[in-house]
């Protein structure tokens, strides 16, 4: 069984603090506004050799007027089912409070180990406040401080010795990709409907998801990791200080990923946000596809799909090489198939082509169509190769670069994509002195 260590307690105790400790990133949203983190958001930590999963979850609550808390109950009790050990934080400046008290009570009913972490004990007069929690009936308390670390070496001590020695696989080299869009279009949805289980919180409330959420997944025999993101919105729609932290987030998953699933609005079409998140896929050398959802709701006539495509390619201008797929989360029309195109997309990206090959196949178009002359000179494209970076790149060594100019780039580019499968990835054109 993986090694899982779940980190709960009520909201604003500092459990994602503690989790970004963990995980040394800071992945899980901080804010003093209670129920801040909604989802599970998932990281790996590794202490005195032994690698686990860590599971940051939303602060458990009941009878408050939040449209969130009995989806979040319902998140911390998936989490505390997946968990090799709990840590239960409570908060020394707060005391023990009746909230602790009644989770505490539904914990040790769990039979699994628990450790309770007094946070915020950052001084040695609120260490000496500890003492109240062993009333709930647990044998160790831990004084800790998320903030500063201090305490937090001997809790992972307690916590890894009730971990098994499995060493579990740190996601090097597994593919990233990367689910974004506006917000509202069905991007937890998509995640939950793959999965088959409700990883992610999902409501009619635009904004539910704010953190970026990974999940490891595996299909057709390959692994990769998924990550849910917050909507991206235009700068000027993103009001509270959380919001502005889940669009950070969700731009970070987009230079975290290898590939980026853009979710589109099959009624809205392509939208300038759309194409800024596309735009920026591009700029990241990411690999993209286009996933248009709500397809059922689209009233279809017998070239809607054709007529679509191009209305994308002219929006998308010189950004057109990305492939797109129609969806519907909710009938489960196609899901597969946008997960499919997802790898192609990323293992399009990972291709290398052997020097012979790229001048065998593009010096004949090039002699065909050379460079036009600029002031009577001529311009000689001797010798193509592919350079060894992430995004395709590749140079071409000739007697003139400087007078190359972006049209004829385009045109190489062009021929590029059409002699070899380069769909949905971002092509680098240099020009070299020879």
């Amino acid at each position: 069984m993986a090694n899982v260590v779940a980190i709960v307690g009520r909201p604003n105790v500092g459990k994602s603090t503690f989790f970004n400790r963990l995980v040394e990133s800071r992945t899980a949203i901080m804010d003093n506004e209670s129920g801040v983190t909604r989802d599970r958001q998932y990281g790996i930590g590794e202490w005195n050799g032994k690698t686990f999963t860590a599971i940051d979850t939303g602060g458990y609550v009941t009878g408050s007027d939040d449209v969130f808390e009995g989806a979040i109950r319902e998140q911390v009790k998936v989490a505390l089912a997946e968990a090799s050990v709990i840590i239960f934080m409570v908060d020394v400046k707060d005391g023990l409070t009746g909230l602790d008290s009644n989770f505490g009570q539904i914990l040790r009913e769990l039979k699994k180990p628990i450790y309770v972490a007094a946070n915020k004990a950052d001084t040695n007069d609120l260490v000496h406040l500890t003492g109240e929690f062993y009333a709930m009936g647990f044998n160790e308390i831990f004084p800790i401080s998320s903030s500063n670390g201090s305490g937090t070496g001997e809790l992972l001590d307690a916590v890894v010795k009730e971990l098994e020695d499995e060493v579990t696989d740190r996601a090097e080299g597994i593919p990233r990709i990367a689910i974004l869009g506006r917000p509202n279009v069905g991007k937890s949805s998509f995640l939950n409907a793959l999965l088959g289980e409700d990883r992610s919180i999902v409501t009619d409330e635009a904004g539910t998801t704010r953190d970026a959420v990974n999940t490891r997944y595996n299909l057709y025999g390959k692994d990769f990791i998924l990550t849910d993101t917050a909507g991206l919105r235009k700068k000027s729609k993103v009001k509270d200080n959380l919001e502005f932290y889940s669009t950070l987030r969700s731009l970070q998953a987009l230079q975290d990923s290898d590939v980026c699933i853009v979710l589109v609005d099959a009624e809205r079409g392509l939208e300038a946000q759309d194409i800024n998140i596309i735009s920026l896929a591009d700029k990241y050398g990411k690999g993209i596809m286009i996933m248009v959802n709500k397809w059922d709701l689209v009233d279809k006539e017998t070239n809607t799909v054709e007529k679509l495509k191009k209305e994308f390619a002219e929006k998308l201008g010189l950004l057109n090489y990305v492939p797109i797929v129609f969806t519907s989360v909710l009938e489960k029309q196609r899901i597969f198939k946008a997960i499919e195109t997802a790898i192609e997309v990323n293992d399009n990206r990972n291709r290398k082509i052997s020097t012979s090959k790229v001048n065998d196949e593009m010096l004949p178009e090039i002699e065909h169509y050379p460079p036009p002359a600029i002031k009577g000179k001529y311009i000689k494209i001797k010798y193509i190769t592919q350079l060894p970076t992430v995004t395709p790149s590749f140079a071409f060594f000739c007697n003139l670069p400087q007078y190359v100019k972006s049209p004829y780039k385009r045109f190489l580019e062009n021929k590029l994509r059409s002699k070899f499968d380069l769909k949905g990835v971002p092509v680098r054109i240099f020009l070299r002195k020879k």
